[in-house]
């Protein structure tokens, strides 16, 4: 008697196989860890430039009737959350805005009823990556304010700095996480479509569907040797960015696995895409046009490796909804203010939202011929 066909015993050869492949293969290997390793070390070697803009909040004590305050809210360099004293002070906590401003009336300026003012900066460890070019920027604004009405008086204002607690902010700490979502969307979508689409082109699929393997169990057995090659990466990279350069884990180990799960997340609805692709490609010569059409813009626009406020605000909205976009945000947010996955529903629903609609595309159009 014969012995029955396991399905799962073929999934896993398939799967064996297609990871071998990966593995062996340089230029997945390069692309997929290398290549991110490379940029890594260029950007982590160099110092951040000056920002385009600089996310600040006033404080509720802030004496508002006057010129140096009126000159500060028109600065083109800063932009100014709103909120409640305990928002502002979990954005400075965090990093996420690089100080409050607080403008004090501290004594008249001599032989005039002008009052002189104290411009103090409250901003913390986490924030301190954009602090001086904030302090420059106020000291102009003071200047500018000296030069309009009070040419040959003393100065109408200064700086002062005060300091809360918050953890370091490192430029690490912003650029790993988008190495990350760099990785994984281009090894995905380059890996799946190029690969699905060579198994059709020489039949492989054919031949494999003639037997009695589901096709379920073929997809899901390249799916998973392409999730754990590049699951394999994310670790490497987490890894080198923490030994080499001190990457942020907020809460440890249970910090490593929440990346983890997002990557995983991140991957399976990139993997969509490369379905999408290799579904639609006539030759292999298109696919690399569909797929930069899809990941360029993404690259440059969701805050892999500047800060996606240095775009227009309108912009900023559009961008928020980008798949790669919520990838990158969430790994940073839960990265480096340790926040749980639940805080992360917002980024979590967008890649799920991406997910839902890529896969009904590619169950539409993917071929296996």
């Amino acid at each position: 008697m014969s012995k029955k066909y396991s399905q799962l015993t073929a999934m896993l050869a398939i799967m064996r196989a297609s990871l071998r492949s990966a593995f062996r293969s340089m230029q997945a290997v390069f692309f997929s860890l290398f290549f991110p390793i490379v940029l890594i070390m260029i950007f982590g070697s160099l110092s951040r430039s000056r920002p385009v803009s600089i996310d600040v909040a006033f404080d509720e004590n802030t004496d508002t009737a006057n010129a140096v305050y009126s000159k500060i809210r028109e600065s083109q360099l800063l932009d100014f959350e709103e909120g409640t004293t305990e928002e502002i002070n979990e954005l400075l906590s965090k990093g996420r805005i690089t100080a409050k401003i607080k403008v004090i009336p501290v004594a008249l300026v001599e032989d005039s009823t002008e009052k002189r003012f104290n411009v103090q900066l409250i901003t913390s460890s986490a924030s301190m990556k954009d602090y001086e070019a904030l302090k420059t920027a106020i000291e102009k604004v003071i200047l500018d304010v000296d030069k309009e009405r009070y040419p040959t008086r003393p100065s109408v204002g200064y700086t002062s700095m005060q300091m809360v607690p918050g953890r370091e902010y490192k430029y690490m700490d912003f650029l790993l996480p988008g190495m990350i979502g760099f990785s994984l969307i281009g090894a995905a979508i380059f890996g799946i479509a190029f690969s699905f689409f060579s198994l059709k082109e020489t039949l492989v699929l054919k031949r494999l569907y003639s037997t009695p393997i589901r096709r379920t169990y073929i997809l899901l057995g390249e799916g998973i040797a392409r999730v754990i090659f590049q699951l394999t990466t994310v670790v490497v990279l987490i890894a080198f960015g923490y030994f080499a350069y001190d990457f942020t884990l907020a809460n440890g180990f249970v910090t490593f696995l929440n990346m983890m799960l997002l990557s995983f997340v991140g991957l399976v609805v990139f993997m969509g895409f490369g379905f999408v692709i290799s579904g639609i490609a006539k030759n292999q010569n298109v696919i690399p046009i569909y797929a930069n059409l899809f990941m360029f813009p993404q690259y440059f626009l969701s805050g892999t490796f500047f800060p996606k406020t240095a775009l227009p605000a309108g912009m900023q909205t559009i961008v928020s909804y980008l798949p790669l976009t919520a990838l990158n945000d969430a790994l940073r947010k839960v990265a480096f203010e340790g926040t749980g996955l639940l805080s992360c529903w917002k980024e979590i629903g967008i890649l799920a939202g991406w997910g839902f609609l890529v896969y009904l595309v590619a169950v539409k159009v993917f071929k296996w011929e």
